[in-house]
């Protein structure tokens, strides 16, 4: 069962952008990810490989949690992120159910409506004269 504080300290990585690290310090080795219904990623190399794809495909990541819930070795964050390439800009809010073994996250399934991943045009910078 994770301690509060553990939790606390892995949502504050998240929120300041150090996404892999995060990973590399608050997944079990073995971890299982679900995105939805799709088939998991399995293993922190998997992870980390994914993430870095992610990343790699935005100018900007951001990141809040909009709420925390921890019960046992559950834990339940409402994410709201930002995701920003180009002229387009995807919102996600999504709920990540989690199953923490001792201070290391286990198990994973993230939710969200998939309508949300249609990108939306992001404002275009001002051009100076």
């Amino acid at each position: 069962m994770p301690d509060r504080r553990v939790v606390d300290a892995f949502v504050e990585l998240v929120e300041s952008g150090k996404y892999i690290e995060a990973l590399q310090r608050y997944y079990h080795p073995d971890a299982v990810v679900w995105e939805n219904q799709q088939p998991p990623r399995i293993g922190l190399d998997a992870l980390i490989e994914n993430e870095r794809r992610v990343l790699g495909a935005f100018s900007s990541v951001t990141g809040r949690a909009m709420a925390v819930l921890v019960d046992g070795d559950q834990v339940a964050i409402n994410w709201q992120f930002e995701f920003v390439g180009g002229h387009a800009c995807v919102s996600l809010m999504e709920i990540a159910a989690q199953q923490w073994i001792d201070d290391k996250i286990a198990c994973e399934r993230f939710y969200y409506d998939p309508v949300q991943l249609k990108p939306i045009a992001a404002p275009v910078p001002a051009q100076v004269p």
